[in-house]
Protein backbone atom coordinates (compact mmCIF):
# COMPACT_ATOMS: atom_id res chain seq x y z
CA UNK A 1 0.00 0.00 0.00
CA UNK A 2 1.53 3.24 -1.04
CA UNK A 3 2.04 6.01 1.80
CA UNK A 4 2.65 9.02 -0.48
CA UNK A 5 0.01 12.68 0.56
CA UNK A 6 -2.27 11.11 -2.08
CA UNK A 7 -3.17 7.64 0.11
CA UNK A 8 -3.53 9.63 3.17
CA UNK A 9 -7.31 10.42 4.53
CA UNK A 10 -9.50 12.77 2.92
CA UNK A 11 -9.11 15.17 6.31
CA UNK A 12 -5.56 14.60 7.04
CA UNK A 13 -4.50 15.58 3.35
CA UNK A 14 -6.78 18.45 3.70
CA UNK A 15 -4.98 19.09 6.61
CA UNK A 16 -2.03 18.96 4.90
CA UNK A 17 -2.53 21.43 2.81
CA UNK A 18 -3.77 24.08 5.12
CA UNK A 19 -0.41 23.18 7.21
CA UNK A 20 1.63 24.13 4.20
CA UNK A 21 -0.64 27.19 3.75
CA UNK A 22 0.28 28.57 7.18
CA UNK A 23 4.23 27.61 6.48
CA UNK A 24 4.39 29.54 3.55
CA UNK A 25 2.84 32.91 5.17
CA UNK A 26 -0.65 32.60 2.86
CA UNK A 27 -2.30 31.75 6.32
CA UNK A 28 -0.38 34.10 8.74
CA UNK A 29 -0.55 33.03 12.95
CA UNK A 30 -4.07 34.57 14.01
CA UNK A 31 -6.02 34.07 10.89
CA UNK A 32 -9.04 32.09 10.64
CA UNK A 33 -7.98 28.88 9.36
CA UNK A 34 -11.08 27.43 7.20
CA UNK A 35 -14.50 26.56 8.71
CA UNK A 36 -15.88 23.46 8.87
CA UNK A 37 -18.44 24.61 6.44
CA UNK A 38 -16.08 26.24 4.54
CA UNK A 39 -14.18 22.68 4.15
CA UNK A 40 -17.02 21.53 3.04
CA UNK A 41 -17.97 23.51 0.44
CA UNK A 42 -14.63 23.26 -1.13
CA UNK A 43 -13.64 20.17 -1.06
CA UNK A 44 -17.40 18.12 -1.34
CA UNK A 45 -16.17 16.26 2.23
CA UNK A 46 -18.99 15.11 5.04
CA UNK A 47 -19.16 17.14 8.16
CA UNK A 48 -17.08 14.20 9.98
CA UNK A 49 -14.51 14.69 7.35
CA UNK A 50 -13.96 18.50 7.87
CA UNK A 51 -14.44 18.60 11.51
CA UNK A 52 -11.39 16.08 11.53
CA UNK A 53 -9.18 18.56 9.79
CA UNK A 54 -9.19 21.34 12.62
CA UNK A 55 -8.30 18.35 15.33
CA UNK A 56 -5.23 17.17 13.17
CA UNK A 57 -4.28 20.91 13.32
CA UNK A 58 -4.41 21.74 16.70
CA UNK A 59 -3.15 18.12 17.35
CA UNK A 60 0.38 18.95 15.49
CA UNK A 61 0.23 22.70 16.51
CA UNK A 62 -0.64 24.66 14.10
CA UNK A 63 -4.41 26.01 15.09
CA UNK A 64 -6.09 26.92 18.56
CA UNK A 65 -9.43 27.23 18.98
CA UNK A 66 -10.83 30.64 20.48
CA UNK A 67 -14.36 31.00 21.92
CA UNK A 68 -16.56 33.47 20.09
CA UNK A 69 -13.95 33.90 17.19
CA UNK A 70 -13.24 30.30 15.72
CA UNK A 71 -9.89 28.41 15.40
CA UNK A 72 -7.12 30.29 14.78
CA UNK A 73 -3.96 29.39 13.10
CA UNK A 74 -0.36 29.35 14.99
CA UNK A 75 2.78 28.41 13.90
CA UNK A 76 4.57 25.91 16.71
CA UNK A 77 7.38 26.84 18.36
CA UNK A 78 9.78 24.68 17.30
CA UNK A 79 13.48 25.54 15.83
CA UNK A 80 14.27 26.25 12.63
CA UNK A 81 17.33 24.36 11.96
CA UNK A 82 20.12 24.83 9.53
CA UNK A 83 19.06 22.29 7.27
CA UNK A 84 15.56 23.68 7.22
CA UNK A 85 16.84 27.22 6.49
CA UNK A 86 19.28 26.13 3.80
CA UNK A 87 16.51 24.45 1.80
CA UNK A 88 14.11 27.16 2.02
CA UNK A 89 16.75 29.13 0.93
CA UNK A 90 17.28 27.07 -2.49
CA UNK A 91 13.01 26.72 -2.55
CA UNK A 92 12.32 30.44 -2.07
CA UNK A 93 15.13 32.66 -1.83
CA UNK A 94 14.39 33.34 1.90
CA UNK A 95 15.84 31.02 4.49
CA UNK A 96 13.04 32.81 7.33
CA UNK A 97 9.57 30.83 8.40
CA UNK A 98 6.78 33.33 8.75
CA UNK A 99 7.03 36.12 11.43
CA UNK A 100 10.85 34.88 12.05
CA UNK A 101 13.73 37.29 11.80
CA UNK A 102 17.34 37.59 12.98
CA UNK A 103 19.48 39.86 15.36
CA UNK A 104 23.14 39.79 14.59
CA UNK A 105 24.85 40.04 17.44
CA UNK A 106 28.72 39.66 16.29
CA UNK A 107 31.00 38.70 13.23
CA UNK A 108 34.41 38.72 13.38
CA UNK A 109 37.83 36.57 12.66
CA UNK A 110 38.53 34.29 16.16
CA UNK A 111 41.04 31.90 16.94
CA UNK A 112 39.41 28.61 16.35
CA UNK A 113 38.97 26.66 19.79
CA UNK A 114 39.89 22.71 19.49
CA UNK A 115 36.23 21.93 18.68
CA UNK A 116 35.42 24.15 15.93
CA UNK A 117 39.45 22.83 14.56
CA UNK A 118 38.26 19.54 14.60
CA UNK A 119 35.48 20.25 12.62
CA UNK A 120 36.49 22.01 9.86
CA UNK A 121 39.81 20.20 9.50
CA UNK A 122 42.42 23.07 10.77
CA UNK A 123 44.96 23.33 13.30
CA UNK A 124 43.71 25.32 16.90
CA UNK A 125 44.01 28.84 17.04
CA UNK A 126 43.94 29.26 13.38
CA UNK A 127 42.05 32.32 12.47
CA UNK A 128 37.85 31.39 11.53
CA UNK A 129 34.80 33.39 11.13
CA UNK A 130 32.68 33.34 14.17
CA UNK A 131 29.05 34.65 13.14
CA UNK A 132 26.30 34.81 16.37
CA UNK A 133 22.68 35.62 15.78
CA UNK A 134 19.98 35.61 17.82
CA UNK A 135 16.57 34.26 15.91
CA UNK A 136 13.29 35.56 17.16
CA UNK A 137 9.66 35.25 16.50
CA UNK A 138 6.49 36.00 18.09
CA UNK A 139 6.91 33.83 20.94
CA UNK A 140 10.20 35.36 21.84
CA UNK A 141 13.65 33.70 21.26
CA UNK A 142 13.72 30.67 18.77
CA UNK A 143 17.66 29.74 18.93
CA UNK A 144 20.99 31.51 19.32
CA UNK A 145 23.38 30.07 16.90
CA UNK A 146 26.77 30.64 16.46
CA UNK A 147 28.69 29.67 12.97
CA UNK A 148 32.23 29.21 12.47
CA UNK A 149 33.75 29.31 9.08
CA UNK A 150 37.14 28.79 7.67
CA UNK A 151 39.07 32.18 7.71
CA UNK A 152 39.94 32.50 4.27
CA UNK A 153 36.78 32.92 3.13
CA UNK A 154 36.40 35.92 4.54
CA UNK A 155 38.81 36.86 1.71
CA UNK A 156 36.56 36.46 -0.88
CA UNK A 157 33.21 37.33 0.87
CA UNK A 158 34.04 40.31 3.44
CA UNK A 159 30.60 40.64 4.35
CA UNK A 160 30.75 37.41 6.67
CA UNK A 161 32.58 40.02 9.06
CA UNK A 162 29.97 42.42 9.21
CA UNK A 163 27.28 42.32 12.10
CA UNK A 164 24.30 42.60 9.42
CA UNK A 165 22.16 40.13 8.03
CA UNK A 166 23.20 38.45 4.96
CA UNK A 167 20.59 38.32 2.18
CA UNK A 168 21.22 34.83 0.83
CA UNK A 169 22.63 33.81 4.32
CA UNK A 170 25.92 32.26 4.76
CA UNK A 171 25.31 29.33 2.47
CA UNK A 172 24.28 31.38 -0.75
CA UNK A 173 26.97 34.03 0.16
CA UNK A 174 29.82 31.23 0.24
CA UNK A 175 28.13 29.65 -2.91
CA UNK A 176 28.60 32.83 -4.75
CA UNK A 177 31.65 33.85 -4.51
CA UNK A 178 33.42 30.80 -4.01
CA UNK A 179 31.45 28.21 -6.22
CA UNK A 180 31.24 25.87 -2.86
CA UNK A 181 28.06 24.32 -2.61
CA UNK A 182 27.23 22.50 0.35
CA UNK A 183 26.22 19.12 -0.39
CA UNK A 184 26.50 17.14 2.46
CA UNK A 185 25.58 17.56 6.22
CA UNK A 186 25.71 15.94 9.46
CA UNK A 187 23.11 17.13 12.09
CA UNK A 188 23.84 16.20 15.93
CA UNK A 189 20.89 16.62 18.71
CA UNK A 190 22.88 16.64 22.35
CA UNK A 191 21.70 18.12 25.93
CA UNK A 192 24.48 21.02 26.60
CA UNK A 193 25.18 23.05 29.32
CA UNK A 194 24.37 26.99 28.36
CA UNK A 195 27.75 28.67 28.45
CA UNK A 196 27.66 31.70 30.32
CA UNK A 197 27.53 34.38 27.33
CA UNK A 198 25.04 32.78 26.17
CA UNK A 199 22.40 32.10 28.90
CA UNK A 200 21.36 36.07 29.23
CA UNK A 201 20.28 36.08 25.67
CA UNK A 202 17.95 32.82 26.18
CA UNK A 203 16.80 33.56 29.71
CA UNK A 204 17.91 31.26 31.65
CA UNK A 205 20.81 30.34 33.81
CA UNK A 206 24.24 29.65 32.74
CA UNK A 207 25.29 25.81 33.01
CA UNK A 208 21.65 24.71 32.84
CA UNK A 209 21.51 21.40 29.96
CA UNK A 210 19.57 22.84 27.54
CA UNK A 211 18.72 21.00 23.91
CA UNK A 212 21.15 22.09 20.73
CA UNK A 213 21.40 21.35 17.59
CA UNK A 214 25.22 21.13 15.80
CA UNK A 215 25.26 21.41 12.34
CA UNK A 216 28.49 20.37 9.71
CA UNK A 217 28.41 21.09 5.96
CA UNK A 218 30.74 20.10 3.84
CA UNK A 219 31.04 21.13 0.02
CA UNK A 220 31.35 19.27 -3.45
CA UNK A 221 34.62 18.82 -2.68
CA UNK A 222 34.68 16.98 0.51
CA UNK A 223 35.97 20.08 2.41
CA UNK A 224 34.03 21.42 5.50
CA UNK A 225 32.41 24.94 4.68
CA UNK A 226 30.79 25.66 7.85
CA UNK A 227 30.39 24.30 11.51
CA UNK A 228 27.08 25.95 13.77
CA UNK A 229 25.64 25.09 16.86
CA UNK A 230 22.31 26.44 18.18
CA UNK A 231 21.19 26.66 21.21
CA UNK A 232 17.27 26.02 21.72
CA UNK A 233 15.23 28.77 23.49
CA UNK A 234 12.45 28.21 26.69
CA UNK A 235 9.64 25.87 25.56
CA UNK A 236 11.46 25.03 22.27
CA UNK A 237 11.03 21.92 20.34
CA UNK A 238 13.08 19.79 17.53
CA UNK A 239 10.64 18.44 14.75
CA UNK A 240 11.13 17.00 11.53
CA UNK A 241 8.66 15.72 8.53
CA UNK A 242 9.20 13.48 6.31
CA UNK A 243 7.15 11.82 3.27
CA UNK A 244 7.88 8.38 3.28
CA UNK A 245 7.54 7.10 -0.32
Amino acid sequence: MSDSPQALAPYRRIAARIRARIESGEIRPGDRIPSVREIMRDEGVSTATATRVAAVLRAEGYAESVPGIGTLAVLPKKLTTGPDRLRMLRATGNGYRPGERAEILGAELVPAPEEVADALGIEEGSPVVRRRRAYHDDGGVVALSTSWLPGELAEAAPELLVAEPLPAMTFGLVEERTGRRAVRRRDVVALRPVPEDVAPLLGVDGGLPVLTMTNHYWDQHGEATEYAVDFLGPGRELSADHDLD
